[in-house]
């Protein structure tokens, strides 16, 4: 059976100027930490429960891949800490202070998050999941498989505070 999306799930929204985006959650995650910690996600299980507007038959397929992209909106940030400019990452200043777009972090612009994790299972509309850096609650605007073909090409390159920084996220 197949569940008609009553209304368009991400749509440019009229009569609004600038044009805003307006997206509605796919589902939220399930279970997993209740508080934001930055750290030690690798062993963080979780399910990512798909809503109603969705069937069984939306993730055919889907448990044939190893890992997940996931786009999520980090919903508890509060728009007065949305960061426009650059700033210390984690407010360490031992590390440069560099835009926002060159980090990270939760207080950006739009407030989106975008992880990858390992897929666990899939039961019904439940994903289940390891790693997944959203807490219990946050809504997901997107699932996708992870394809190695979607990995970057050629050599990559980051600097020493970022990879200071990961050294113990997972």
């Amino acid at each position: 059976m197949i569940v008609p999306v009553s209304r368009k799930a991400c749509h440019v929204a009229e009569n609004s100027a600038p044009a805003e985006v307006v997206c509605d959650p796919v589902g939220r995650v399930v279970g997993g930490r209740t508080e934001v910690h930055d750290d030690a996600w690798e062993d963080v299980s979780a399910v990512i429960r798909l809503d109603g507007r969705f069937g069984p038959e939306a993730l055919a397929g889907l448990d044939s891949f190893s890992h997940l992209e996931v786009v999520y909106h980090f919903d508890r940030v509060a728009p007065d800490k949305v960061e426009a400019g650059a700033r210390h990452p984690r407010g360490n200043t031992d590390w440069p202070l560099v835009g926002i777009f060159a980090q990270r972090g939760k207080n950006r612009p739009n407030r989106l998050g975008v992880s990858r994790c390992r897929l666990l299972s899939v039961e019904g509309l439940d994903i289940h999941v390891r790693g997944l850096d959203a807490v219990d609650g946050t809504p997901v605007l997107d699932v996708k498989p992870y394809m190695d073909e979607f990995g970057p090409r050629g050599a990559t390159r980051q600097p020493a505070w970022a990879t200071e920084i990961m050294r113990r996220y997972y």
